[in-house]
């Protein structure tokens, strides 16, 4: 399931930095001015889960194969993007390729680094970022509008979506995201939706980039920015950009003596990772044997034939039952055949709902 996140800010907040702690690899340049990024990076990153590493421990199989997320780390955007100004819409297109958005917004203070506002203020930063993802929107429910008004003429069946067009336009612009609109859920929106992939209408996770010294307890610009995202039902990641690039190089041994000095016990960038990865919407249910034992990405609430279809087509195709096995049923005995003899290997049909950390078997005839 190929999912992807887009990395945005202003110019010269620590997204390449981030990206290059994300990616264990100097992929993205990072320099200290504006617009150092100039075609958008891409990287398949691992989603963290320390499941997943017990599991492969008991186990012992030939490879472990993690769950991914695409991060795409994307220009920064300044005032007037939406007009072209800076990379303008260019680099708003790749943000409307992403399912979700991960905002890094500066609350550090450092004379060193520049800021092109000149300033600190987290919550100027992402008023900046957001008038200009409405502005981008804005103009592309226009052109939707205009669209539907002429198709509408010859087909009287368009007639609910321009309605709900208009509706969520207005909206718009008053400057407030799609996500806040009452009825963004209206069917007849769904083929705009869809066809548009508005920005203003991805889940957000903000990533507080700070200094060492606020890595554990962030700083008072860290509390305005949980209050915002509070408000709009958003969450956030405290996140060191630099330091976690600097460890980039270390080994697992070496990284956890390094947060142990800290009093920390997992890294900013793991949990800016799993949060990404559960801010879409998704779970991970396992499969183990000897030659792998491997996480397989499903939405929440995934039935079971779904599930299967994600290994391969014939799976879902082809569905009779699974084998279920629960992980802390799975840690108690020790292996499959124990779990099978002790009953706690559960049989399950084509509506068995998936939960998270499922060990499944799946039988399929096509």
């Amino acid at each position: 399931m190929p999912l992807s996140i887009g990395i945005v800010g202003l110019p010269n907040v620590g997204k390449s930095t981030l990206f290059n702690a994300l990616t264990r690899q100097q992929n993205a340049e990072a320099a200290n001015y504006p617009f150092c990024t100039i075609e958008p990076n891409k990287a398949t990153v691992p989603v963290p889960d320390k499941r997943l590493d017990e599991l492969s421990a008991l186990v012992k199989p030939e490879k472990t194969i993690y769950a991914t997320v695409d991060f795409i780390d994307i220009a920064g955007l300044v005032k007037g993007a939406s007009r072209g100004e800076g990379l303008g819409n260019k680099f708003l297109a790749n943000i409307r390729e992403a399912a979700a958005i991960i905002q890094v917004v500066r609350c550090f203070d450092d004379d060193n680094v520049v800021h092109v506002e000149g300033t600190i203020d987290p919550l100027r930063d992402i008023e900046i970022i957001e008038t200009e993802l409405i502005l981008a929107d804005l103009q592309s429910l226009e052109k939707r509008v205009e669209r539907l008004e002429k198709l509408s003429r010859g087909d009287k069946g368009l007639l609910k979506e321009l309605v709900a067009c208009k509706g969520l336009l207005a909206h718009v612009s008053e400057g407030a995201t799609v996500a806040s609109y009452p009825d963004v859920e209206n069917l007849a929106l769904e083929p705009t939706l869809r066809e548009l992939s508005l920005i203003t209408d991805k889940k957000v996770v903000y990533c507080a980039n700070v200094d060492e010294d606020a890595v554990v307890d962030g700083n008072e610009h860290v509390e305005k920015l949980r209050k915002y995202a509070e408000s709009r039902n958003a969450d956030v990641v405290i996140i060191c950009a630099r330091m976690e690039e600097e460890m980039a190089g270390l080994s697992d041994e070496e990284v956890q003596e390094f947060l142990s000095s800290y009093g920390i016990k997992d890294s900013g960038l793991d949990r800016t990772i799993r949060k990404s990865y559960h801010t879409l919407g998704l779970c991970s249910y396992f499969t183990a044997g000897p030659k792998e034992v491997r996480a397989w990405t499903i939405p929440q609430g995934c039935l079971a034939p779904q599930a299967a279809g994600v290994i391969h087509t014939d799976f879902e195709r082809g569905f009779i039952r699974c084998q279920v096995i629960s992980l802390e049923d799975y840690f108690k005995y020790g292996n499959e055949a124990a779990c099978k003899t002790a009953g706690v290997m559960r049989t399950e049909g084509k509506e068995y709902v998936m939960q998270d950390a499922d060990i499944v078997n799946f039988l399929f005839n096509v």
